[in-house]
């Protein structure tokens, strides 16, 4: 039997009908799935929740409590039953590795449709344009705080300050026409130019000036260092620009 089989914990949480406390659900839920019973408390107005938070001295809900002791709130709970915590200023690599297996994967499946397998030349090319162009959807999203990031390391951009709302525009121009193997008089040159002078800002910032600072290539306040990363996504355009300039493009 679980250790904790048979305890008690009461979550006191925000449950309104025009708002519902995200973390108070998953509070209620990882107590559950530890073994807890759950007296699941719902401070249902504005009211209810300014006169427990008083009671109490805290400045935010849920909070949860076991066996009568206040743990806190879920990042506390989550603590106390061993779990950890997410840093929200630690640099990470998750949205990278999510991007790319997605349009690895995406690539991959749209190979299978048309070849009826995964391994073919346009596979590699669709997973570049279809990457570019997720890329470019990331730093659309929030152009200004991406304009911001960018002027950061990038040497265009530092001496002509419209380069960095170009930029993501650019970007997804040259990876939907390589994705549609059209226009190669536009696109090539497009890529080539954005994915070089990309390549050595970053080259230059991070391996020369030996600079620690954040990447914009998932769009603005990513949390992703500016590096290896960053430098294999402006060669991969490059690579790909280069390819199609030898008319191999479009082969299975």
């Amino acid at each position: 039997m679980n250790a904790i089989t048979g305890k008690h914990a009461t979550v006191h949480r925000m449950v309104m009908d025009a708002h519902v406390c995200p973390y108070g659900v998953k509070a209620v839920d990882l107590l559950r799935r530890k073994g807890y019973t759950v007296d699941d408390r719902w401070l249902g107005t504005r009211e209810q929740t300014e006169a427990f938070k008083a009671e109490h001295g805290v400045k935010t809900t849920p909070q949860v409590f076991i066996d009568g002791q206040r743990i806190g709130g879920y990042d506390d709970l989550r603590r106390h039953v061993g779990l950890t915590v997410r840093d929200p200023k630690a640099t990470t690599y998750r949205p990278v590795i999510a991007l790319f297996v997605m349009t690895g994967l995406m690539a991959a499946a749209a190979s299978f449709a048309v070849f009826d397998t995964v391994l073919t030349v346009r596979a590699a090319e669709w997973f570049i344009a279809i990457s570019m162009c997720v890329l470019a959807i990331l730093k659309l999203q929030d152009i200004e705080s991406f304009s911001s990031m960018f002027l950061g390391y990038d040497l265009l951009a530092q001496r002509w300050v419209p380069y960095s709302y170009i930029y993501p525009f650019a970007e997804a121009l040259a990876g939907v026409l390589m994705l549609a193997g059209a226009l190669t008089w536009l696109s090539v040159p497009v890529a080539l130019f954005i994915g070089g002078i990309g390549a050595v800002s970053v080259f230059k910032a991070v391996y020369i000036d030996r600079r620690d600072i954040k990447c914009a290539c998932v769009g603005g306040n990513s949390k992703v260092p500016l590096g290896f990363v960053s430098l294999t996504e402006n060669l991969m355009m490059v690579g790909m620009a280069l390819w199609m300039l030898t008319g191999a493009s479009g082969h299975a």
